[in-house]
């Protein structure tokens, strides 16, 4: 695996967690690489958005606040929305089909949830992931698909699917389901509505677990 790889899967699970600071020295020691690939590594996730350059030296990783959480996902929503609308209407039917094939292995992934097991969770989150990509490839607007890259933040969609419980996870298939039927039939406005209550359904989400005291942050257990 190499260090960009290795440093992104370790914040997305929580191994580095929020507000940890992380040097060249100290991430080339625990991977056993020299400084040059981790140097590259750091400039892709600062692009990235999941580090940020140290006040002294380094780096330490994103922090996200309420306010932050809920206008990343507000754009989401607007971006998201938008391009599965014109999904919709320029999608072909080999497309149809592979976002049908990604929301089967999404219901598949679900059907194999274990609460606490980080494996079947980044899996849950990786075919999500890809069902996403594949509404966008039909859109067929390259710009909207780099936009939409900047703003969805893994390490939060990780957490959301973290914190889901069986019920939710079966809800977002369900709403899966509604924008793929919307996307076949060329319903752009339907398509559109879906989508952008979905994501506004995931920021929600976040935002109580995120208030709620009682909830235990992921890292400890993905360690």
């Amino acid at each position: 695996m190499n260090p960009y790889t290795a440093i992104k899967n370790a914040i997305i699970i929580g191994e580095y967690e929020p507000g940890k600071r992380l040097t060249e020295e100290a991430l080339a020691e625990a991977l056993q690489v020299s400084r040059t690939p981790i140097r590259d590594a750091i400039k892709q996730l600062e692009t990235d958005g999941l580090i940020v350059p140290y006040k002294r030296r380094g780096y330490i990783v994103r922090e996200f606040s309420t306010d932050d959480i809920r206008q990343i996902y507000n754009v989401r929503a607007l971006l998201e929305s938008h391009g599965t609308s014109e999904a919709a209407l320029n999608r072909t039917e080999e497309e149809v089909e592979a976002i049908r094939t990604k929301n089967e292995e999404y219901e598949k992934a679900i059907s194999q949830w274990k609460r606490s097991d980080i494996a079947t969770i980044k899996h849950i989150q990786q075919t999500n992931q890809e069902f996403h990509e594949e509404i966008f490839k039909a859109a067929k607007n390259e710009h909207l698909r780099l936009l939409i890259s900047k703003v969805v933040v893994v390490p939060l969609v990780f957490r959301s699917f973290y914190w889901y419980n069986e019920r939710q996870l079966l809800r977002s298939l369900e709403v899966h389901k509604t924008i793929l039927n919307a996307i076949e039939n060329q319903e752009p406005e339907r398509a559109k509505i879906a989508m952008q209550e979905h994501i506004y359904q995931g920021r929600d989400d976040v935002l109580i677990q995120l208030n709620n005291p009682q909830i235990e942050l992921w890292k400890g257990e993905a360690q």
